[in-house]
This record gives structure tokens, C-alpha cells and sequence, in this order.
């Protein structure tokens, strides 16, 4: 099976602190970062505005901007732990994640480039699973990496741990909710290790220290399916964090596979409504095989900036029209823009002020909405 070839993008050591700076500070998130680099040019021009656009947006005070002195220890400790910071493009960066509009503008890798460079199946699953489950879990996850997969999951409990245990010859990612140093749950730091010894990788998005909480898991999730071809869900409850990787999922453009499950299981009520929904059913590797090999020829491109340059900045009738425009329900971009009679870009940059203020908060789907 071919590895897919890595883009030609290189930061320089300067670019790398400057971004990371920029994502390390207050209100900063992937979208916001790439909304600012489309804008300003370089992450350093960036930077130096923030303050200002966080004061236009309506903010009391700007946000804590990350220091280089802080950026300079945290590349410093990351090198030494074996993780890498790169962006999309680089060596080492998964292609298909790259290809997201909300890729993580700097991704940690610890582990093997040629795994990350392999097409990818995520494998997810309840925590509390079933003994068939794991079981069944296990066999799709040998069977797929005989077949050539590298398989991705979450480092969690019952599904995942059992995918990732199942793959360790034939190649897993774990794709982490903390920082590297903080692995979650801390008995699978053995498990983590072997995976690094045998071939495998790990990545996350969060800094060094951080310890995953409740909302970071559902951000993890993203690029659980970001990474890979298509997500299979082997077991999950109603309102499971499976399922919310299978909707992202979905709403990234990847196939989703669901296990069916005894009806009398609650264990498998969220994958029989996956089927129900559309999801392909699974019962064997064929499956899954079957349903990704048309698409895994295709050439990965990595998304476009859809930010038009400015030319002036947005004056203050346009910023008040867009903000009345907004409320606490969601709104479609390409609703908004429609409704303010502006250009695309003066709404994007409004939002962006608005975002940098802490007034903002971007949904799935291209929705957003005020706090």
C-alpha cells in the first residue's frame, strides 16, 4: 500500500515560535489562527495587532499574549520528550488532517513519520465495553493493519485500548486530549510506550503539562477522524463522545462504519442509530475495505484560504450592523453575509474581533453565535 507524500511546506525556527505564539494565546483557536494568518500575512503581524482587534471586538482588556521566552521553554521541553511541533505540510503532519479547515496549526508528533503518512481507520468505541466488544474490536483492528490500515484511536478505555493493543505490529496513532506528558488515562502510559516502540505514533494539539478535561475530549475527537480514511464505531451508548467522532466525522467527509449490536444492549443503542442514520454496517474488515479503497487514490490538497484580502478596515456601521445580526442562536456564515450587505471579508474580520474579545463562539457546520 502506498504512504502518501508530505507537502513541501517548511517553517523556519522564527515562523515557529511566532506560531507558536500565536496559538498558545488567550481566544486563539484553529480557526482564529488561520482567519489571522490569512489576514495579516505572518503570524509576527499578527501578534502585534491582537490587542487592538480584541479592544475593536469590545473587549475590556486584550488577552494574555504568549511570550516568546514561553514559546522558546515549551519547544525546548517538547524536544527533549522526542515531540515535534509541525504544521500542516511538514513532515510528520498527517496529510488528511492537514486538508481541515480547523487543522491544528501546529501538531505534536511523537513516534515514526512513515505511520502518519499511512492511510488511516479510526477505531472507537465505548469505555465500558462488552466482552464481545473488545473482542470483536481487536479482530477488525488485526485485520485491517494486515490489510495494510494504520489504525487511530483515542488511548481510552475498552474500545480503544483494545484496537490500539491489536495494531501494534502492523501500526496505531493514539491521538491524545492532553499534552504528552500528561497522558490520559495514566495507566496507558505503558501502552502509549509500546506503541512508540513498536512503530507507532502519538499526537496532540494541547501544550506540555496540560491535563485533558471534560471539553477537551470532543476536540480530541476531530482529529481522531481527521486523521483516517473512516471512523468505525464498534460500541457506544446514547449521547456517547463516539458518537459525537462519528458526527464530525460525517461532517468532515469521512465514511462512518457501525457495529450492530443486540437491541437489549444500551451499549449498543448509539450504533444501531448510526445504522439507521446511514452509517455503513459492519460486521468484518471487508466491509471497510470495500467502502475506502475508490477514495484512497485520490489526491489530498490542502484546503485553501477563503479570507478575501482587505483593503480597509470595517467601519463602525458595518460592525454594529453584523453584531445586532448575531444573537445567541447560531447562524450560518453565509447567512450572515448575505444579511449584512458587506463583503465576506469585513464580516470574517468582525467575527474575528468578536471571537478575539471573547464574544464569540464558532459551532460545527460553519455556524456561529454570540456568548
Amino acid at each position: 500500500m502506498d504512504t502518501q507524500t508530505p507537502g513541501t511546506t517548511h517553517l523556519t525556527d522564527a515562523q515557529r515560535i511566532d506560531w507558536l505564539r500565536l496559538i498558545r494565546s488567550d481566544r486563539v483557536g484553529p480557526h482564529t489562527f488561520r482567519s489571522l494568518l490569512n489576514h495579516f500575512g505572518s503570524a509576527r503581524s499578527a501578534l502585534e495587532r491582537l490587542p487592538d482587534l480584541a479592544r475593536r471586538g469590545g473587549a475590556d482588556r486584550p488577552g494574555r499574549i504568549c511570550s516568546e521566552q514561553d514559546a522558546t521553554a515549551e519547544l525546548a521541553a517538547s524536544q527533549r520528550i522526542g515531540v515535534t511541533l509541525v504544521a500542516p505540510g511538514e513532515a510528520r503532519y498527517p496529510p488528511r488532517l492537514a486538508a481541515l479547515d480547523d487543522a491544528p496549526p501546529l501538531l505534536g508528533v511523537r513516534g515514526a513519520q512513515e505511520v502518519l503518512m499511512r492511510p488511516m481507520i479510526a477505531v472507537v468505541g465505548s469505555r465500558n465495553a462488552s466482552g464481545a466488544g473488545l473482542k470483536f474490536a481487536s479482530a477488525l483492528s488485526r485485520d485491517l493493519g494486515e490489510a495494510g490500515f494504520v489504525i487511530a484511536s483515542g488511548l481510552a478505555r475498552g474500545i480503544d485500548q483494545a484496537a490500539h493493543r491489536a495494531s501494534l505490529e502492523s501500526g496505531t496513532v493514539a491521538v491524545l486530549a492532553g499534552g504528552h506528558n500528561r497522558i490520559y488515562p495514566p495507566e496507558h502510559e505503558d501502552l502509549l510506550a509500546a506503541m512508540i516502540e513498536s512503530g507507532g505514533a502519538a499526537i496532540s494539539e494541547m501544550p506540555l503539562g496540560h491535563v485533558p478535561r471534560a471539553r477537551d475530549f470532543p476536540r480530541r475527537n476531530r482529529l481522531i477522524s481527521g486523521v483516517a480514511l473512516g471512523v468505525v464505531v464498534v460500541e457506544a451508548a446514547h449521547r456517547s463522545g463516539s458518537l459525537i467522532t462519528a458526527r464530525i466525522a460525517a461532517e468532515q467527509g469521512r465514511e462512518v462504519f457501525a457495529v450492530p449490536g443486540s437491541p437489549l444492549d444500551p451499549r449498543a443503542a448509539g450504533t444501531n442509530d448510526l445504522i439507521k442514520q446511514g452509517a455503513t454496517l459492519t460486521t468484518e474488515a471487508s466491509d471497510v475495505i470495500d467502502a475506502v479503497e475508490p477514495i484512497m487514490g485520490r489526491p489530498i490538497g490542502l484546503s485553501e484560504p477563503d479570507d478575501e484580502p482587505i483593503a480597509s478596515e470595517p467601519e463602525a456601521s458595518d460592525r454594529a450592523r453584523i453584531v445586532d445580526l448575531l444573537g445567541p442562536s447560531p447562524v450560518l456564515l453565509d447567512d450572515l453575509i448575505r444579511m449584512a450587505s458587506t463583503s465576506p471579508a469585513i464580516v470574517r474580520t468582525v467575527l474575528l474581533e468578536l471571537e478575539l474579545a471573547g464574544r464569540l463562539e464558532r459551532h460545527g457546520g460553519g455556524l456561529v453565535s454570540l456568548i
